[in-house]
């Protein structure tokens, strides 16, 4: 059998074990803020009043900043300059004089300023300020009834039509002429090169070079002319081309658009042989004609360099010697009009077969 324990020895010499608990230390640290006492201040109990001010004396807490208008007033006294505006005024302040209304004390201590908006009375609905918008505003609309009385009315080189309508600026007249349109901007032969120049529908790419034409030509030198191919007659000096690149690229085309072109027609005198018949063109037909063969003789020219503004110094080049009469479109121009002059008499033939 396992040993028997003695259970009741260790309950016979076992004492009572008393836990003594000190005073244990807390700092205010330790306390909570919730558990913390509140301090009162001994000056608002009713043991301790306010103390008083003196007579003529202000009291501890009713000095005050002067107002922001008395002291620009102040400053522009000492500087010599003219003080603000006191007519000119904010909603806030309205609110404020109102409000003060209802405060005696307030009323007494408020600055001068807000005092004198006290004493002035204003209708119902009205504010106590006026700002100078509204004043420009009724001036530019009635210059006569806004001026000061006894002295004469504010002059304004804005007439008095365009015051009375309210506008700074006179409208434009209608009908709008037509280069006003977005798509009509550019000067109409700029216009007909550039979709001359486009190709497979890129208008941007084609607008880019004509810019780049037109840059070259600002930027060259001033052309030579030759007595033996003159331009067209009340050109003005070749010295002066370069100052207006749109007139130059207008001369250099219209120099040497054809006046006519050839047209065959068979049967025209009888039997099957066919006429060349000369028949004359429009000016946007010319010009037409004038750019393609430009066109042409510029891919017969050696490059230049390369990128993008290749082609266009190409024909910049081109332009400024059909001015300088070097061009090969000169002889096509040439070509054209000797056998327009040849086949005249084929007019009688293409006249009669009209009847």
């Amino acid at each position: 059998m396992p040993p028997r324990i003695a259970i009741h020895q260790y309950f016979h010499y076992s004492r009572p074990i008393t836990a003594q608990l000190g005073a244990v230390k807390t700092t205010a640290k330790q306390i909570p803020l919730c558990l913390r006492p509140v301090p009162r201040r001994s000056i608002t109990s009713d043991e301790k009043p306010l103390p008083e001010a003196q007579k003529g004396t202000a009291g501890p807490n009713q000095e005050q900043l002067p107002h922001v208008s008395e002291e620009a007033a102040a400053t522009a006294q000492v500087t010599g300059e003219g003080g603000p505006e006191l007519e000119q005024g904010t909603p806030v302040e309205e609110v404020n004089i109102s409000v003060l209304k209802r405060d005696d004390k307030a009323h007494e201590n408020a600055p001068k300023v807000m005092q004198e908006g006290f004493k002035t009375s204003s209708p119902k609905g009205s504010r106590l300020y006026s700002t100078s918008s509204r004043r420009k505003a009724q001036e530019m609309m009635d210059p006569v009834s806004s001026s000061v009385e006894g002295e004469p009315p504010m002059m304004d080189p804005i007439s008095s039509s365009i015051r009375g309508q309210g506008h700074v600026f006179g409208l434009p007249k209608l009908p709008l002429p037509s280069k006003l349109h977005l798509k009509h901007r550019y000067d109409p032969i700029v216009h007909q090169v550039t979709n001359l120049l486009m190709r497979n529908g890129k208008l941007s790419a084609a607008q880019r070079n004509m810019a780049m034409i037109l840059e070259r030509l600002r930027t060259a030198a001033p052309p030579s002319t030759n007595p033996q191919r003159p331009l067209l007659p009340g050109a003005p000096p070749t010295t002066h081309l370069p100052l207006n690149p749109v007139l130059y690229l207008t001369l250099a085309i219209d120099s040497v658009a054809p006046l006519m072109r050839i047209r065959s027609q068979k049967g025209a005198a009888g039997g099957g042989v066919a006429l060349q018949i000369p028949v004359p063109l429009g000016l946007r037909q010319r010009r037409r004609i004038a750019v393609k063969w430009i066109l042409d003789a510029v891919s017969k020219r050696r490059s230049k360099g390369s990128g993008r503004s290749m082609f266009p110094n190409k024909v910049a080049d081109e332009l400024i010697s059909i001015v300088e009469g070097k061009s090969s479109v000169w002889e096509r121009r040439g070509g054209v009009h000797r056998l327009g002059v040849n086949a005249r008499a084929n007019l009688s033939y293409s006249n009669a077969r009209r009847r």
